[in-house]
């Protein structure tokens, strides 16, 4: 090397150190709020690992891993992530006791991908006096998307009453002389759900035959699918927790009757509704979903679908891969970090909510290709889009173009 050609390396080499220690110091005059530091960001979430509905654990399990996966990587921005989650048992008055200890206790910058919307409507009011915020819930209370009384909640995905807007506005569409039969869930989940599936329904609210519910204790549905048939109903929306989802399929098969029936995100998936229920059981019912099963086929080939399996691979090895419960987590995660990774050094709780409600068609993993997240200051619904699904074989198989809620 001649020294005109070294002389210019070496300067060249200056330059870059110099580059490098100014983008550390304009680093360390990043603005924090606690929970956050020039090395560290700390995430706080509670859910239900144990108690009734502890098989919901997984959520947390996924998201932990998720952040681990980014630490090995250098983390966001340079900084590691503390992930921080606490049992609340699914009882809201735990769902409090937890939201405290992260915030006062632990410091967290925010929460992110709580569990219920008992347990986050039980602490919403908390977190917003303390301006905390409250974001990616996996909840579907409208409750906790209202940025006029509450700016500092945000779901994670869509809400009750969208999803049942959805079904309805479908129903009143393609099937406009259908008598219609429903049963929900006696609690505000399906009670919401139920108001979104008559909003969409709009004028065809008269063709509902029978309208019945159960409660979360019951032993079976038995007798309102008796009841519904009765009522010369040919389609039938199920508002319901898997497992009576399940056994509605059961009963309506055992009465050797064949409405179309119509299922939600929340109870449509193969492996905790259809294979209990009997997959002859299920054949032509259609679900509106959001997110790629795993167990289906259908999505093997998508690259995220790949990246999500090795990623179970190596940080999850003995998860279901068939528990979209996982995948659900994963996705939380993901779109958590992609607003820290937003923030910049300016990791305040303020620009975390204005990151957040500024997302504009966000590609979130394992969401449904075409859907995307978009939020504003007055939008806290990141998810306004469905794919329609119907069963066949052993597997749902997509029906139409997306489904818009707006």
């Amino acid at each position: 090397m001649n020294k005109i050609s070294r002389r210019t390396v070496l300067a060249a080499s200056a330059s870059a150190l110099a580059a490098g220690v100014i983008g550390r110091k304009a680093s360390a005059a990043g603005s924090y709020d606690p929970g956050a530091s020039d090395t560290e960001i700390r995430i706080g979430q509670f859910g239900p690992l144990s108690g009734p509905v502890s098989s919901f654990g997984v959520l947390a399990s996924a998201m932990d891993a998720y952040f681990r996966m980014l630490n090995e990587a250098g983390g966001i921005n340079g900084r590691k992530t503390k992930f921080i989650f606490y049992d609340d048992a699914y009882s809201p008055p735990k769902s409090v006791e937890a939201a405290r200890r992260l915030v006062e206790g632990d410091e967290v910058l925010f929460i992110s991908g709580a569990m219920g919307s008992a347990g986050n409507l039980a602490v919403q009011k908390y977190m917003n006096t303390r301006k905390v915020p409250q974001l990616f819930l996996a909840a579907g209370a409208g409750k906790l998307a209202e940025p006029a009384s509450n700016p500092w909640t945000m779901v994670g995905a869509t809400t009750f009453e969208m999803e049942g807007s959805v079904s309805g506005r479908y129903i009143a569409g393609a099937l406009p002389n259908a008598k219609i039969a429903v049963i929900y869930q006696n609690d505000d989940a399906g009670k919401a759900t139920l108001a979104g599936l008559k909003k969409g329904l709009g004028a065809h609210t008269s063709r509902i035959v029978s309208e019945l519910n159960y409660s979360v204790g019951d032993p079976t549905v038995d007798s309102q699918i008796v009841q519904m048939k009765l009522s010369g109903a040919d389609v039938v929306n199920l508002i319901t927790i898997p497992r009576m989802a399940s056994q509605a399929l059961q009963k309506i098969a055992a009465l050797e009757w064949k409405p179309q029936v119509f299922l939600g995100s929340g109870n449509s998936s193969t492996r905790a509704t259809l294979k209990p229920a009997g997959f002859e059981n299920a054949q032509g019912v259609l679900a509106t979903v959001t997110r790629q099963d795993p167990g289906n086929p259908l999505w093997a080939d998508q690259p995220d679908m790949k990246e999500y399996l090795s990623f179970l691979d190596r940080y999850v090895p003995n998860a279901d891969r068939a528990n979209d419960l996982y995948s659900i987590g994963y996705t939380i995660a993901a779109s958590t970090a992609h607003v820290v990774r937003q923030c910049g050094d300016q990791l305040t709780r303020a620009n975390v909510l204005h990151q957040v409600t500024s997302l504009k068609n966000f590609v979130a993993p394992l969401l449904v290709p075409g859907i995307t997240l978009n939020t504003s200051p007055t939008d806290y619904v990141p998810v306004k889009q469905f794919q329609l699904m119907r069963f066949k074989g052993e597997a749902y198989e997509k029906v139409g173009e997306l489904l818009s809620a707006v």
